[in-house]
């Protein structure tokens, strides 16, 4: 196992339920999330940087103030939820590193930080806790590649920073695979990542559910003492609590969830917004809360 330092305990306490889960709010999406405010009168697209900083400011408010902790961006979303009070004193901060989209090389694909964001950057925005996304293929990349090094040198930053680093990994489909072969692959691409990511010094991962309860029960085998979480890519509430709930009782150790929560709970307009987040969303939070801790 990756041995957390005693910094790194107590910020995984500051994301984790009391009964020791993780449990997280993730709205550190820009893009995705305009698309989820259907109602803009002039479309997503042109929803503007500080009407899209107005919903995040919202779904904390009404939503990830009752969850442990909350994933945000720095580029709209922070410093200033933090700076206007927005953040409860007991709600943990994590903060993302990864820029929107990515970069194709030779058919793989890469994130980028974003432009001047730091492991010190996420401690002068209030974090504890950073977040970092990582594509990956391991049938096509092994310890000496580079997203490996990448990996390592980020854990290596993080940890020298006094942040504990929660790796997120993503497969995906290559151009030239058929659909039929990436869905028989997909277990073991998330298996086979998630190893990979333990033997570059990942201490915490954030992972696609990979299918199954032998598949969870792999992950956690390979992952040998890491805590992994699930996140869930898009999919529908229900859908992610059953995930959930299979996942944890083969040993994942807790969710990370965006969309799943409130996706269908945005408005350009601020009642609306909280009528949705606080009917709608936040049961939703409370029924992650049972699912993450077992009950």
């Amino acid at each position: 196992m990756n041995e957390l330092t005693t910094l790194e305990r107590r910020a995984l306490q500051s994301i984790s339920t009391p009964d020791g889960h993780m449990l997280i709010v993730a709205a550190d999406q820009r893009n995705g999330m305009k698309a989820a405010i259907k109602d803009a009168p002039n479309g997503s697209d042109a929803i503007s940087r500080e009407e899209l900083a107005a919903v995040k400011a919202d779904l904390v408010r009404h939503l990830a103030n009752h969850a442990p902790a909350i994933l945000l961006d720095p580029e709209v979303a922070l410093p200033q939820i933090v700076d206007d009070g927005v953040l409860d004193r007991d709600t943990g901060l994590v903060v993302g590193l990864d820029a929107s989209g990515f970069e194709t090389v030779d058919g793989l694909k890469y994130t980028r930080f974003v432009p001047g964001v730091t492991p010190r950057t996420v401690r002068d925005m209030g974090g504890t806790v950073a977040k970092m996304l990582y594509y990956t293929r391991p049938d096509k990349q092994d310890a000496d590649s580079r997203v490996a090094q990448e990996i390592r040198d980020l854990v290596a930053a993080c940890e020298a920073e006094g942040l504990l680093l929660i790796v997120e990994l993503l497969t995906y489909q290559l151009e030239d695979e058929s659909d039929e072969d990436y869905k028989a692959n997909f277990a073991d691409l998330v298996v086979d990542g998630a190893a990979l990511a333990v033997a570059c010094g990942s201490k915490i991962l954030k992972l696609q559910y990979p299918g199954s309860a032998e598949a969870s029960a792999r992950v956690t085998e390979v992952a040998q003492g890491v805590p992994w979480a699930v996140l869930s890519a898009g999919v529908d509430h229900e859908t992610f609590i059953e995930q959930v709930r299979t996942a944890v009782a083969n040993g994942a150790s807790g969710a990370m969830a965006g969309r799943s929560l409130w996706k269908d709970s945005l408005s350009i307009d601020a009642g609306r917004r909280e009528e949705l987040l606080s009917g709608r969303a936040l049961p939703r939070l409370r029924e992650l809360a049972d699912a993450v801790d077992g009950r």
